[in-house]
């Protein structure tokens, strides 16, 4: 079982403050998440560089992603090292992660920039249930869907400032490489969690 934060932003991202160097150091000195997802705004160009910091530490891992914008709301890919080809659509985003075997999560749904009820149809593997940046009804709208939907839900912290790391992870049952955790995603093998409490999905 290890705890990962799914959602995850840094200074490849426009809007965040989160330096690589403050994501590793605070991923190294939790007491109990160890593992994260980077998933900058539509650029792969974060993870490289952050994975060679990591490489200092055995006990933490990087989750390579991106969270890609779509003209119908955001989709995070667990996995890609690599941009999908344009034009971004939900439906070519959705395709590329599945060839490629990742992971397609729906991102706060029902937030700004959220795919909302267009999740349904979206063929998406996950639905992030527990975002640290949402609402609770904004999350308990995503879990209710994920629920209707038989979908495993995620949870991440959404951070933009190294004070939001971590304060939302998922728990999966999985050891610490990549291909395990995307596949106990896809099976539902997760639980969300938060300094308040779990969710099981």
């Amino acid at each position: 079982m290890i705890k990962a934060d799914l959602h995850i932003h840094t200074t490849f991202s426009d809007d965040s403050e989160t330096t690589p160097k403050a994501l590793v150091e605070q991923l190294m000195a939790h007491p109990t998440v160890k593992a994260a997802a980077v998933t900058d705004h539509d650029t792969v160009k974060g993870i490289q560089p952050i994975r060679q910091l990591a490489s200092a530490y055995s006990d933490i891992l990087i989750i390579p992603g991106v969270e890609i914008s779509t003209p119908d709301g955001d989709i995070i890919i667990l996995g890609a090292e690599e941009l999908p080809p344009k034009p971004w659509t939900v439906k070519s985003v959705v395709d590329f992660a599945r060839d490629c075997n990742f992971v397609s999560v729906a991102a706060h749904p029902f937030r700004e920039w959220g795919l909302g009820e267009l999740t349904r149809d979206s063929g998406v593997d996950a639905i992030e249930v527990l975002n640290g940046a949402s609402t609770p009804a904004a999350n308990k709208q995503a879990s209710e869907l994920a629920a209707s939907m038989g979908l495993p839900g995620i949870g991440g912290s959404d951070s933009h400032k190294p004070s939001e790391l971590y304060t939302v992870y998922t728990e999966v049952q999985a050891g610490m490489y990549v291909d395990e955790i995307l596949s106990a995603i896809k099976r539902g093998k997760v639980l969300v969690s938060q300094a308040a409490g779990s969710i099981r999905f």
